[in-house]
């Protein structure tokens, strides 16, 4: 690790001051035009060479003379009362902004320096003259001051929302997953779900690598160490949402007996956007093994370069739409669904390419049965992705989610009475193609007997099933039959005093639920506290796949040593940094080190 430099007063002598970051790293700061040099400039010789190239002035400046020059703060109080921002702060503004807006789009630190400034520039010599031009190069948009600006932003989005969560009246929610990045680091990804005035916010909490193994201890030790350092007790978490493999982040996991020895009232769910990989696990031994010859065969084209180019020149030449197919893979699971759809509706000339290759997957490939076994599994999966894509959204609470499910898990038996008639219209791929009588005996028994273990697994693993129904109010308090409720329930009186008010039926009929018993805090704070304890809980980890994706665009290979960790937050949080205090903290350090 390269030793810090250390700031001498004798510097003042080029005009330049100090600023000190938050991990104690002094750099260099010019005072007249404001650009933050890496602690590794400072050093006389390139203080010297910035102020006698861009200044052209004449050093000798003792630091009693610097600290007697006017103060411009004088100078900025004027112009902020008539609402004009002064030179500096005009100047910090637009460094931020940029920043703000680089982090947002996910592009790298460089890309102000090494191109958006030289054009500007450029342009604003060409359209607006030299005096312009003059001012864009005061604008500091060098690589460090990017990767400060965005960690200051960071910061500060981060205290919001730990401010948020301490005022929310109710426990919070949290979903939290792992993935592993292209250098096989392993990345623990939080968001949190809390009440704020009269609506449930979700933001971004972190993501933090999990530096040595990744057992659930690990995790509830980086989980736990998050909410220490930001001096929060663990117990304000009312709920966890988790995914990932079942011996780190699952319902029995040693994360969860973790968190739940630390906070032992806490609510665990296990995220239901993934029922794919359940279906998989439920699946004969013929119709995994036509599963698995489709994987054969996108390995076979897409993990072979020239059977690719082959393969896409082929597509080309006969004029087909799919000229290049998705990998399969187990954690994005809409890819499975949608490459089963492709291989079927190409299925004759991924067999004339297996044929014209005299790949050994010919056999397997066309043979009937297994066409019969694909097109029931694209239909299936078909199915499954219309389910999944319908809880992919911001705002889904349990009590939607699992209605989804119970209602997915309700068709089967409808299903299955049509199977037995040998009507196959719910799977309409595999309708197409069945010609005869054997054929629709055949796959019906697999197809039976496949649904009815199916039904009997979402039952057990997603505890498939409707709100008890003394509870059933939370979703309409106003159609409910108060009948349900036992007369010795406390709440029974609010409710009736609720359903009689008019003015709150219509704000009923027009709200979002979860927006509803948010704005009835204040007249029934018991009604809205039970309910949101329901509502608030999260059900799936789909921010966290929103997050994964975004991770992408940040750990590339020319990226591959960055700590994402702030650019992840600007990039993805809901919140806005707040520039006037930051860039008024900004000035004020700046003035202190005068």
């Amino acid at each position: 690790m390269s030793k810090k430099r250390k700031w001498d007063d004798d510097y003042v002598r080029y005009w330049f001051t100090c600023t000190t970051e938050v991990d104690g790293t002094q750099r260099p700061q010019c005072v007249l035009c404001n650009s933050i040099f890496s602690n590794a400039d400072l050093r006389p010789s390139k203080l010297s060479d910035h102020f006698n190239r861009q200044h052209g002035g004449v050093g000798g400046h003792d630091l009693n003379s610097l600290k007697h020059m006017p103060a411009p703060s004088d100078q900025r109080e004027t112009l902020k009362a008539f609402g004009v921002a002064s030179h500096e702060d005009a100047l910090l503004q637009a460094s931020y902004q940029f920043a703000y807006l680089c982090a947002k789009e996910k592009n790298p630190h460089t890309i102000a320096e090494k191109l958006v400034k030289p054009c500007a520039l450029e342009i604003a010599q060409i359209v607006l003259g030299p005096d312009a031009q003059k001012k864009l190069q005061q604008v500091p948009l060098s690589d460090d001051v990017i990767h400060s600006r965005i960690d200051e932003m960071s910061q500060d989005i981060l205290q919001q929302v730990l401010e948020d969560i301490k005022a929310s009246p109710l426990k919070v929610g949290v979903q939290l997953a792992e993935t592993t990045d292209m250098d096989d680091c392993s990345q623990l990804m939080a968001f949190v779900r809390y009440i704020k005035e009269r609506e449930i916010v979700e933001e971004f909490l972190f993501c933090e690598p999990l530096q040595l193994t990744m057992k659930g201890k690990d995790a509830f030790n980086l989980f736990r160490d998050f909410f220490l350092k930001h001096k929060i007790a663990l117990d304000v978490c009312g709920s966890v949402c988790t995914d990932g493999a079942s011996s780190m982040l699952g319902e029995n996991s040693e994360f969860v007996a973790c968190v739940k020895k630390e906070v032992p009232h806490i609510m665990i769910t296990h995220c239901l956007l993934n029922p794919h990989e359940l279906v998989t696990k439920t699946l004969p031994t013929k119709l995994r093994d036509a599963l698995f010859t489709v994987v054969r065969v996108i390995n076979f084209i897409k993990g072979r370069a020239p059977n690719h180019r082959l393969f896409q020149a082929f597509f080309e030449e006969i004029g087909i739409e799919y000229s290049v197919l998705l990998f399969h893979t187990e954690m994005r699971w809409l890819s499975r669904g949608q490459i089963l759809t492709h291989i079927f509706e190409m299925y004759e000339e991924i067999n004339q390419f297996l044929h014209h290759q005299s790949s050994n997957l010919v056999d397997g490939f066309e043979n009937k049965e297994f066409k019969v076994h694909l097109a029931y599994l694209a239909d299936l999966f078909k199915h499954l992705n219309e389910l999944s894509a319908s809880m992919q959204r911001t705002g889904m609470n349990t009590v939607s989610a699992r209605e989804k499910l119970s209602a997915f898990v309700r068709k089967f038996p409808f299903w299955l009475k049509r199977i037995e008639k040998r009507n196959f219209t719910n799977f309409p791929f595999l309708e197409e193609i069945i010609v005869s009588d054997n054929e629709a005996a055949s796959i019906g028994a697999e197809i039976t007997l496949h649904l009815q273990q199916l039904n009997s697994f979402f039952h057990g693993y997603f505890s498939v099933g409707d709100l008890d129904e003394a509870s059933k109010w939370i979703l309409d308090p106003f159609l409910f039959n108060l009948d349900f409720v036992d007369d010795g329930y406390l709440m029974k009186n609010d409710l009736a005093e609720l359903r009689a008010s008019g003015q709150i039926l219509m704000e009923f009929e027009t709200m979002k639920l979860e927006d509803f018993w948010c704005a009835q805090f204040t007249v029934f704070p018991s009604l809205a506290k039970t309910a949101l304890q329901i509502l608030v809980p999260f059900a799936t980890t789909y921010l966290c796949e929103l997050g994964f994706s975004s991770l992408l665009h940040f750990k590339t290979k020319s990226r591959s040593c960055f700590n994402m960790n702030d650019d992840i937050r600007v990039a993805i949080s809901k919140k806005v940094p707040r520039f006037s205090d930051i860039i008024e903290q900004k000035l004020q350090l700046q003035q202190k080190s005068l």
